[in-house]
């Protein structure tokens, strides 16, 4: 297994627990990828995810888990899952979890829209429906075309007419596309769990984004930080016969005669390198670093598809250990700031933004972290002439944007930390520091995705570059398909 983060952790511990001889290596310190957390003078930081899907009875983590035979994170509803403002407003469009209550908040907020709600949610459901069936996609072998078919039901054919449709072209079908609210509101969430906006964004990817926030399904918070996901993981792994070694970076992927042979590793302590022989490798990695691991046994058509992608998003966070008192009452978990609406939906014109709560477990008494994220162009970063200017740049102006909503006058900052692509390419060697995959456009969502199955081989790959994309619900989804596909083909 190479990479440690919940993708690469779960379809691990799925095939220790199946009787696989198992050993995961990974570059950094802390399993986990970008669900994990630091720590800083009694506060935990989640690294960058903040919010999990699929904990509520039937979801894939409560299925996994159940599978491994570990108890669930503790976890509490998000409600509302984000609150999210837009430019000169005071008060937030609330995407509340009970779907009753959502409905009259858009309706109130985006009066003639709710056609276009309604045929969303009847996508979402025949959608959930279909993927809770374990579809797979894209399919590429004739037992992936039997699963994918046997998950097919008459209700599914209603999403068949939106197949290569985008969430622009359906506001324009129903005259919505000039509803600059509403279409701010759905191209900043869009760009949140899509890296894309309306006009990009597949239809059928936006129906599961945008409806996955309601019961009976939703997001939620867990106690403690977002390391306890990938710390159960690793003990199902580790009780089951699997080993995890951090500190140790993959550095080539073998193969002999088109098919996987092995890797090889470096281990960062002592530099020393060997090679790990393998019947079956995963990769819980990009697919521009899986091309990198292959060097010259990478397939040409492959490597062209991979190098035509349009470059994936970056992020710059601002991390923020501050008093209780910098906190409005009755805060929301989740927020979402845009500051101009002339402006893009990024570059530190716009926030997501993820409070702890009181006895979360994420600070001392008495204290809060704050973890604010914008959308960032990844390669300023790398030719930046005066990175650490920039940086600086950066952060100053986040806590400025933070402080028209928190008061965080000084003597309320207790910790300041910033992290940049540079900074996610250093502890998680994801290429060039980029976070949530590829951006879900009609070309690279679902059947025209990248598969599971790599063209060599007993080489599968996971994470956010496979279907459903990003997300600790997503990544999980693509290791259960990878396990199902290496159980059918070695049993």
């Amino acid at each position: 297994m190479i990479g440690a983060g919940i993708g690469g952790l779960t379809a691990a511990a799925l095939l220790a627990h199946r009787g696989y001889e198992v050993t995961a290596f990974d570059q950094a310190i802390a399993p986990g990828g970008c669900a994990s957390t630091f720590k800083r003078r009694g506060f935990t930081f989640d690294v960058g995810a903040t919010q999990v899907a699929g904990l509520e009875a039937g979801g894939i983590h409560h299925e996994i888990f159940q599978e491994l035979d570990v108890p669930l994170p503790a976890a509490t509803n998000c409600d509302p899952a984000c609150a999210v403002y837009l430019p000169g407003e005071t008060n937030p469009i609330s995407v509340w979890r009970d779907p009753q209550t959502w409905q009259a908040e858009r309706q109130q907020q985006f009066p003639g829209s709710e056609r276009f709600w309604h045929l969303l949610a009847t996508l979402f459901q025949a959608s959930w429906r279909f993927q809770g069936r374990e579809p797979v996609l894209p399919p590429r072998k004739p037992w992936d075309v039997w699963q994918l078919i046997s998950a097919v039901r008459p209700d599914t054919l209603v999403t068949a007419p939106f197949t290569f449709s985008t969430v622009g072209q359906l506001l324009k079908a129903f005259g919505l596309y000039g509803d600059r609210r509403l279409k701010t509101f759905l191209d900043m969430q869009l760009k949140l769990y899509s890296q894309v906006g309306v006009d990009e964004t597949a239809l059928l990817y936006a129906a599961t984004a945008l409806g996955v926030s309601q019961a009976p399904q939703g997001l939620f918070h867990l106690e403690g930080s977002m390391q306890v996901l990938s710390d159960r993981l690793v003990a199902a792994l580790e009780r089951d016969g699997g080993k995890l070694l951090m500190r140790h970076t993959v550095e080539q992927v073998h193969t002999e005669h088109g098919r996987v042979t092995g890797v090889t590793v470096r281990n960062q302590k002592t530099g020393s390198t060997w090679t790990e022989t393998a019947d079956i490798v995963v990769g819980n990695v990009t697919v521009q670093n899986l091309v990198t691991l292959l060097g010259d046994a990478a397939p040409s058509g492959y490597r062209r598809r991979v190098q035509k992608l349009d470059d994936s998003s970056g992020a710059f966070v601002v991390y923020l250990g501050v008093d209780q008192a910098a906190i409005p009452p009755d805060c929301p978990p989740h927020l979402q700031f845009l500051y101009d609406y002339d402006g893009p939906i990024g570059e530190n014109n716009s926030l997501f933004v993820s409070v702890s709560r009181p006895g979360d477990g994420r600070a001392p008494e008495g204290k809060a972290t704050i973890i604010a994220s914008s959308f960032t162009d990844l390669n300023q970063w790398h030719q930046a002439e005066n990175y650490d200017m920039l940086k600086q740049q950066y952060t100053e102006t986040a806590i400025s944007r933070l402080g028209q909503f928190f008061d965080l006058r000084p003597d309320h900052l207790v910790h300041v930390e910033a992290g940049t692509p540079k900074t996610f390419e250093r502890f998680t060697a994801r290429d060039r520091g980029a976070v949530g995959g590829l951006g879900m456009r009609v070309s690279t969502f679902g059947p025209f995705g990248f598969a599971n199955r790599t063209p060599i081989p007993n080489l599968w790959l996971v994470g956010d570059c496979t279907h459903p994309g990003e997300g600790t619900a997503g990544v999980s989804y693509s290791a259960q398909t990878t396990v199902r596909q290496i159980e059918e083909q070695f049993g």
